[in-house]
């Protein structure tokens, strides 16, 4: 199985302070906005944006993690739905950015605004992506997106981040 990098930490870095930029223009500077990130990548994703965010505004943006087990469409019925959405911040009538790794079927997407929604309603909810790769099964179209890759359904994408992995890239098999 051959592997190809297709972003760099450098490169990461980069599309992360893109897409900060992008969501503060859309929103129109940081009021109200929460950004939420989906177990486990998504969340450190998510702590990348609300840092950038921090040091483009001087304002440190509520940010917490959300778990969407228990929301999954293949989910086995004994899992809990309480706690789904762990962030330090009342995110009632706020805009949400759900942050997450790789975008593909739009099934994870799905179960994180279930979850988001199980308790309670935003003004709205937007979607930022690191690697959006195709192959949607479910009308979903993320907001921000780091980088496209089109790529076969057999190919599979790997986002790896330093607080997990022990690096940053995003590679290709």
């Amino acid at each position: 199985m051959t592997a190809k990098t297709i972003m760099d930490s450098v490169q990461i870095n980069r599309a992360v302070t893109r897409m900060s930029h992008e969501i503060l223009e859309k929103h129109k500077g940081s009021d109200n906005i929460v950004l939420l990130g989906i177990k486990t990548r998504g969340e450190h994703l998510a702590r990348r944006i609300q840092e950038r965010i921090e040091k483009i505004e001087g304002v440190k943006l509520p940010t917490g993690t959300i778990d969407i087990s228990a929301f999954r469409d293949d989910r086995p019925e004994d899992v809990q739905a309480d706690n789904s959405v762990e962030v330090d911040a009342d995110y009632k009538d706020k805009s949400i950015v759900i942050v997450d790794d790789v975008l593909q079927t739009g099934r994870t997407i799905r179960a994180a605004i279930d979850a988001i929604l199980n308790t309670a309603r935003p003004t709205t909810i937007s979607l930022a992506i690191l690697v959006d790769r195709g192959h949607r099964e479910l009308p979903i179209r993320p907001d921000y997106i780091g980088k496209n890759i089109p790529t076969s359904k057999t190919e599979k994408v790997s986002v790896k981040v330093e607080e997990i992995d022990g690096e940053t890239s995003v590679t290709i098999f």
